[in-house]
C-alpha cells in the first residue's frame, strides 16, 4: 500500500484538464454565468477517479499482481472517469475549446455512430495480449492506453449525455438502444475472460500466485468485475435517461402550451434551453 507513483506523463493530462476547467469557470463567473455545482462536482470527481487509478497503488498491484485489479483500474479510467467530466461539461465550458480549430473539426467525433465503433474497437484492441503485455511492458505504452481509454470513453459518453449538441434524430430512445450495445460489448469481452480455458496474459501467470491466488481464477474474477459494473452502470443510465424523458416532456408541453414551434419546443426542452426560448420570444 506504500506505492504511489507520480509518473508525469500519466499525471500531466489531468492537472491539464483540470486547471483548462478552472480558469474557464472564472471566465464565466466574471460574466454572472456560474455553472452548477452538481456539474463542477462531477467534472473534479471524474479527474480524481482517473488521477487515484493511476498513482495509488491501485496501479502497482494491477501492474505487478493482480489482472482483476488491472480490470478495476481500466473501467476507472475508460468508463467512470470520463462519464463523470462529460457530465461536468457544458457548451459554455467547452467554447473555448471548439475556437480551436483543429479540435474543433475533432466533434464529429462524438457523432454516435462514430464513437461507439472506435469505442468498441480501443476496448477489444487494448485487451489484445500483443497489446495488453506490450503496455505493461512500457510506461508510454501504458500511459497512450490509459489515455485512449479516457478519451474514447469521453467520447462514448458524450454522444449520450450531450454536452453539445448531437444529431436530431439520437434521442432519448435512440439513446438507451446505443447504452446496451455499448454494455453488449462489455458483457462479450467479459465473458471471454470469465470462460475462456486459459490465461490469456502470460504476464501474470506467475505474479497472480505471489497474491495467493491462480491466474484462470485471477481471469475469471477481471471479467465478472466487467460484468458487474456494466450491468450498474447500464441501470443507471437508463434511470438517468428515463428522469431525462420525463423532464423534456414536461417542458416541451408548457412551451407548446405557451404557443411555441412544436420543434422549437422540442429542441429546447432537450437541451435545457426553455428559458433562453421564453426569453427571446417573450
Amino acid at each position: 500500500m506504500g506505492h504511489w507513483d507520480f509518473q508525469p506523463f500519466q499525471i500531466a493530462p489531468v492537472l491539464l484538464l483540470g486547471t483548462g476547467y478552472w480558469l474557464r469557470l472564472r471566465q464565466l463567473a466574471a460574466k454572472r454565468r456560474r455553472v452548477a455545482a452538481a456539474r463542477r462536482f462531477a467534472f473534479y470527481a471524474g479527474l480524481a477517479v482517473a488521477l487515484l487509478a493511476v498513482v495509488s497503488p491501485l496501479d502497482y498491484i494491477a501492474e505487478n499482481r493482480l489482472l482483476w485489479v488491472h480490470m478495476v483500474q481500466h473501467l476507472l479510467l475508460g468508463d467512470i472517469a470520463p462519464l463523470l467530466v462529460v457530465l461536468g461539461c457544458t457548451r459554455a465550458l467547452l467554447r473555448p475549446v471548439l475556437a480551436v480549430r483543429w479540435l474543433r473539426r475533432l466533434q464529429p467525433l462524438a457523432h454516435p455512430l462514430v464513437a461507439l465503433p472506435l469505442w468498441i474497437a480501443d476496448l477489444y484492441v487494448w485487451h489484445l495480449r500483443i497489446l495488453y503485455e506490450a503496455a505493461l511492458h512500457n510506461d508510454r505504452v501504458h500511459a497512450l492506453e490509459h489515455l485512449c481509454f479516457f478519451a474514447l470513453g469521453a467520447l462514448m459518453w458524450a454522444a449520450v449525455i450531450e454536452p453539445l449538441p448531437g444529431p436530431a434524430w439520437f434521442g432519448n430512445g435512440w439513446k438507451a438502444v446505443y447504452t446496451l450495445a455499448v454494455r453488449g460489448a462489455g458483457t462479450v469481452l467479459a465473458n471471454l475472460f470469465m470462460w475462456a480455458g486459459h490465461p490469456f496474459y502470460p504476464y501474470y501467470a506467475s505474479r497472480s500466485r505471489l497474491a495467493g491466488i491462480s491466474s484462470m481464477a485471477d481471469q475469471r474474477i477481471a471479467g465478472a468485475v466487467m460484468l458487474v459494473e456494466g450491468s450498474v452502470v447500464t441501470l443507471l443510465a437508463f434511470a438517468w435517461l428515463f428522469l431525462r424523458y420525463t423532464r423534456e416532456l414536461e417542458v416541451r408541453q408548457r412551451l407548446i402550451e405557451q404557443d411555441h414551434d412544436e420543434a422549437v419546443a422540442a429542441r429546447a426542452a432537450r437541451y435545457g434551453r426553455a428559458a433562453r426560448v421564453h426569453e427571446v420570444t417573450r
